[in-house]
Order: C-alpha cells, then sequence, then structure tokens
C-alpha cells in the first residue's frame, strides 16, 4: 500500500482521508496518498501557530539562519528527486522541475541571510534630547494559500520570510499538488523549527481554506490563485482587519517589433507562451506584431510550435509536459473552440494527442487574426494558447498592451533603445521584460503586478519585509 503522508499540527505528524495524487503524464500512477484536513485540523493548527508565536518572534536571528539554511542545503543536496517529484505530480519536464526546486532552495539560502541582515533605522527627534528608532517586527500567524502551478517555488518564497521575519505559519497547498509543499514542511520540521511555527494542513479549499479566511487569528493572509478566490480572500480578511496579499491572474503582452532580431522573438515568444504547458501567470497569451514583421514571424513561430515535443513529462525528449488535469485541458479546449468561432484562425496545434501512457497531453495552439476584444485575447486560459494580434505601429502596439484589466509582466522583443525605454516606463506591468521571455523572474527582486494581478505589497527578495513585518517606532528621552 501507498504510505499515508499526514498534516504536520503543532509538531506533530496527524492523519485523515488519504486522497490519490495522480500524475498527469500517467494518469494510471499514484504519486502518493495525502491527508485531507478537516475543519478541526485547521482550527488546531491556527491555535498551535498562535500559541507558538510569542517565543518564535522572539527567538534568535542565529537560530532562524541555521534552520532555513539547512533547509536549503537539504533542498539542494535532493533537487534531483524533489524535481522528480514535481513533474510526476504538477507535469512540468523533469528539467523545469529541477530548476524549479533549486529555486526554492535559493530562496530559503536568500532569506537565510535576511535573517542575519534584519535592521532598523535611528534618528534624531525634531524636540531636544529625544531619539527616534524605526524597526519591523514579526505580524503573527500568517496563512499561506498556494496554487498548483508552482507547487514548490511559491510555497518557498512565501513560508522563507514569514519564517525569517519571526512568524509563525499555516499552509495550504493546492489540492491538487501538495506532494512538494509536503516535503519541504518536512525538511523545515527536521531542521530544527519548533513545534506550532510551521503547520500542515492539505485538503480542499471549501474545507481547510474556508476554515482559514474565518479565523480572527490568522494576522495575515498571503494567496495565489485565481482572480475570483482572491476576491473571496481580500472580502474575509476585510472582515476580520487583517492583512493580505494577493497574486492572481494575467493576460501579459508581448510586442514584437519590426526591427526586432526574428530568432529571439521566436524562441522568447515560444518560450514565454508554451513552455511550462503554458500554465504560469507571467506566461505570454498575446503576442502584438507590427505589419513589417508580422508574416514572416508568424511562419517562423507556426514552424517552432509545431516542432514541440510534447510527452511524458519525465523524458529527455519531452520540451512539453502534460496540462495538469482533466479540468484544465477542459478550459484549454473550450478556449481553443471558442477563439474559432469568434473568427480566429487556428494556425497550429490545439489537438488532444495520443502518447504511450494515458496523460493529459495537448498541441500547443497559435491563433493569428485575433483582434484585442476576442475572449481569447481579453480573458485567462492558463494553458498552452497564444493569440497574434496585428497592428501598424508601436503606439498601437503600446495601447493594445495596456488594453487589460491584468498588469502582470509584459514584454517586448526590439533593437531599438528608444521604443525600449519607451515601452519600460509606459507599459501597465509590475514587470516588464525586453528582449526576454515574459516568463522568467529572478528570486532576490520583487515579483507582483498591477491593476487586477496583483493586491498588497510584492512579493520576493527584501520587497518581502513589506508585508512578512509590521514596523514600529520608539520615541526614548535620554537621561
Amino acid at each position: 500500500m501507498t504510505e499515508l503522508h499526514h498534516n504536520l499540527i503543532n509538531g506533530e505528524w496527524v492523519g485523515g482521508d488519504g486522497v490519490d495524487n495522480i500524475n498527469p503524464s500517467n494518469t494510471s500512477e499514484v504519486v502518493g496518498v495525502y491527508a485531507r484536513a478537516s475543519v478541526e485540523d485547521t482550527l488546531n493548527a491556527i491555535a498551535a501557530a498562535k500559541a507558538a508565536f510569542p517565543a518564535w518572534s522572539r527567538s534568535g536571528i542565529l537560530q532562524r539562519w541555521e534552520i532555513l539554511s539547512k533547509t536549503a542545503h537539504e533542498i539542494f543536496a535532493r533537487k534531483q528527486e524533489l524535481g522528480e517529484l514535481l513533474s510526476r505530480e504538477e507535469g512540468k519536464t523533469l528539467a523545469e522541475g529541477i530548476g524549479e526546486v533549486t529555486r526554492a532552495g535559493q530562496i530559503f539560502e536568500f532569506f537565510a541571510g535576511e535573517a542575519l541582515r534584519l535592521s532598523g533605522e535611528s534618528v534624531p527627534s525634531v524636540r531636544p534630547g529625544v531619539g527616534v528608532e524605526m524597526t519591523r517586527e514579526p505580524i503573527g500567524v500568517v496563512g499561506i494559500i498556494t496554487p498548483w502551478n508552482f507547487p514548490i517555488a511559491i510555497p518557498a518564497w512565501k513560508m522563507a520570510p514569514a519564517l525569517c521575519y519571526g512568524n509563525t505559519v499555516v499552509i495550504k497547498p493546492a489540492d491538487l499538488v501538495p506532494g512538494c509543499t509536503w516535503a519541504i514542511v518536512d525538511i523545515l520540521q527536521r531542521a530544527g523549527l519548533p513545534k506550532g511555527v510551521l503547520n500542515l494542513v492539505m485538503g480542499k479549499g471549501s474545507v481547510v481554506g474556508q476554515t482559514m479566511l474565518d479565523s480572527k487569528d490568522i494576522a495575515a493572509m498571503t494567496f495565489t490563485g485565481s482572480v475570483n478566490t482572491g476576491r473571496r480572500v481580500a472580502e474575509a480578511s476585510v472582515k476580520v482587519m487583517r492583512k493580505f496579499q494577493l497574486e492572481m491572474g494575467g493576460k501579459n503582452p508581448t510586442i514584437v517589433l519590426d526591427d526586432a532580431d526574428l530568432k529571439v522573438a521566436v524562441e522568447s515568444v515560444a518560450q514565454s507562451a508554451f513552455f511550462s504547458t503554458g500554465q504560469r501567470c507571467t506566461a505570454t497569451s498575446r503576442v502584438i506584431v507590427t505589419e513589417g514583421i508580422h508574416d514572416a514571424f508568424v511562419d517562423a513561430l507556426c514552424e517552432r510550435t509545431k516542432n514541440l515535443r510534447v510527452g511524458d513529462a519525465l523524458s529527455k525528449e519531452t520540451e512539453i509536459g502534460p496540462v495538469v488535469d482533466a479540468g484544465q485541458l477542459k478550459q484549454d479546449m473550450d478556449y481553443i473552440d471558442i477563439g474559432q468561432k469568434e473568427g480566429a484562425k487556428l494556425r497550429v496545434g490545439g489537438q488532444r494527442l495520443n502518447r504511450e501512457t494515458e496523460g493529459f497531453y495537448l498541441q500547443p495552439a497559435l491563433f493569428t487574426e485575433v483582434h484585442n476584444n476576442m475572449r481569447i485575447a481579453r480573458e485567462e486560459i492558463f494553458g498552452p494558447v497564444a493569440a497574434v494580434i496585428r497592428v501598424k505601429n508601436y503606439e498601437e502596439a503600446l495601447e493594445i498592451a495596456n488594453d487589460t484589466e491584468f498588469g502582470l509582466s509584459a514584454g517586448i522583443v526590439t533593437t531599438s533603445l528608444k521604443y525600449a525605454t519607451h515601452f519600460k516606463r509606459n507599459a501597465e506591468a509590475g514587470m516588464v521584460m525586453v528582449n526576454v521571455p515574459t516568463a522568467g523572474v529572478d528570486f532576490h527582486v520583487p515579483f507582483g503586478g498591477r491593476k487586477g494581478s496583483s493586491y498588497g505589497p510584492k512579493e520576493q527578495g527584501k520587497y518581502a519585509a513589506e508585508f512578512f513585518t509590521q514596523v514600529k517606532t520608539a520615541y526614548t528621552a535620554a537621561g
């Protein structure tokens, strides 16, 4: 029998009804069995985190550094094993899986260092004989709800700063991919975290997530996922006056100008739109191309797209793994049908594929003759589906790029310093890419968007302190 992976509550592994974690590359394979937490389990986890907060919030910075460093080192040592787990449960290629695990290790290593760099500020008061100190303190219990598309990196970039700055944690991973979060929590616990500091509650959002949202004992909530769920997180958090942070959808544009290097443009768009099966909030889904290069670019991108090797995530030959599950595959196929009914031309791809094992395989789809008012150009599909929009010039391209309710990532491919500089200033997105894919980001700098994509302080790097700490100002009279 497959071992049951338990929830972690107050330092103890607690059982529950198990659910199979299915490999999307081979639906007959069970990756593992993971317990689902109940309402009572979730309340116990929150209570444990609350009880552990006073001691952990005053713990020494060397203790935090050591725990986070040990975690980073074990992740690096096990990157092959953990990369395979990630690829088996989510469907990324093995190279992408190992890359994501490596990034998780780098995040823990970075915040281990941040634990030693905690600082404040001291300034003279406007009143003689009085000093002023500004310091950052932990918030309390941090609730973390993570998505399925980055099952190890996103939990890492939320847990690491939360713990670094002295908060306690209750984390709920996506019910679809609990394995990677379970593995990281296990590593952290064995690295020496005191009981109750970190609690893992796996299961349904309607049970575990809702119980977290309803709790007045969770002082801050950080969420990455769909727009609709993000709005529910916001509404519930306002009711109890908690701090909250949201990372949600995207409909990211890449502009390709006439002066672009064609090879750079094609590879940038192919990677942005289709790698990781297009299941990234930073993926390019709108490709806005000026008239002079449009036909040559489309022909080259069609050739690149139809030759992408779709297959089992663990195969060395695979470039694009399966869609994560049947529900997401149906959503992708529905949008491919919608695009054709709207009058867009499906130039390549969009078909279900059969492979040696039963899985959720889809040939990446490329549409042309798309207008920005079509649903495939306005709604987030979250799959390997890209739409090409023809425009006259840079000015029209920028207008269309900004004509969206989202604002996460935006890219441009050009050899013009003039246009690159203008775009960096005028693109309405939290992250701007020039001649690089929209989906590639670093772990030590801010991550986040604008408009309907994000709410609250940015994630990652030293900017994470803005969310995971609160500022205190202290006045002291001399003598």
